[in-house]
């Protein structure tokens, strides 16, 4: 069965490593960059994401993303290019197109920006069971609501993706035209849609329903079926982290 979620399994170090030290990892990953104000940095921790999500194996279900943000990207490099306010010096002419200096600048380290949260996001998002992230959060004080409320929103895309494909898939074969030039494809979509918006009505009366059998609501305190997954590797990768951070901190003060 295709899982519901971006997850990929694998049986790296990171794959095994508990939910709440990858979530650091993204705080020390965005943090950097904002305390350093250094371009360099912000390469430094795009290029570190990228290691570790290649020594996961999961480089390759990171590059539908980074292909969508590439071309964003790319219109905020015309955008500010042009028009940011501090423009002044001309960098070059593409036509009737001219690009200054100021404006790339500044458009580089959005673009570094924004790489930079998808490295550090993926990490977590392809190695992580969306259950074990939550019940990590539950474990340390979350509210199991909260926890529910955030598994969703991570589910959310898989599960629409999937139920579009199966909606699409049955359509089909009542032999409806799915394939083919974009006039098509748009007559085609709108049928979709009522099926789509039914399935996710049922699907969430099931869904609460199956909670409240399962006692969700109850004000008792909640147990764990699976143990704890913190170890001395966690520990190792917190410690490592966090001396990263504050040495960041007291570089930026002392400097």
């Amino acid at each position: 069965m295709r899982s519901l979620s971006l997850y990929q399994q694998g049986d790296s170090i990171l794959h095994k490593l508990d939910p709440l030290t990858k979530i650091l990892y993204i705080v020390v990953a965005l943090a950097l960059p904002s305390i350093t104000a250094s371009v360099k940095v912000s390469i430094a921790c795009i290029i570190s994401g990228l290691l570790l999500i290649t020594f996961a194996k999961v480089l390759k279900n990171m590059v539908p993303i980074v292909s969508f943000s590439t071309i964003v990207i790319l219109t905020i490099f015309i955008i500010q290019g042009m028009f940011y306010y501090a423009n002044e010096n001309v960098l070059f002419t593409l036509g009737p197109m001219t690009f200054y200096r100021e404006g790339m600048l500044y458009a580089l380290k959005i673009g570094l920006r924004i790489y930079n949260i998808i490295t550090s996001v993926s990490l977590l998002v392809l190695t992580t069971r969306p259950s074990d992230l939550i019940e990590a959060l539950v474990r340390k004080g979350l509210s199991p609501k909260i926890g529910y409320v955030l598994s969703s929103i991570l589910q959310i895309i898989p599960q629409m993706t999937s139920m579009m494909n199966t909606i699409t898939d049955a359509q089909r074969a009542r032999g409806m035209e799915t394939e083919g030039s974009l006039l098509v494809r748009m007559k085609a979509f709108i049928p979709l849609l009522g099926p789509m918006v039914m399935s996710s009505l049922v699907g969430t009366r099931e869904r609460a329903m199956a909670l409240e059998v399962r006692a969700f609501s109850s004000s008792r305190k909640k147990t764990f079926l699976n143990k704890p997954m913190e170890s001395a590797q966690s520990t190792i990768w917190r410690v490592v982290l966090l001396i990263i951070l504050i040495g960041a901190v007291i570089w930026r003060v002392t400097s």
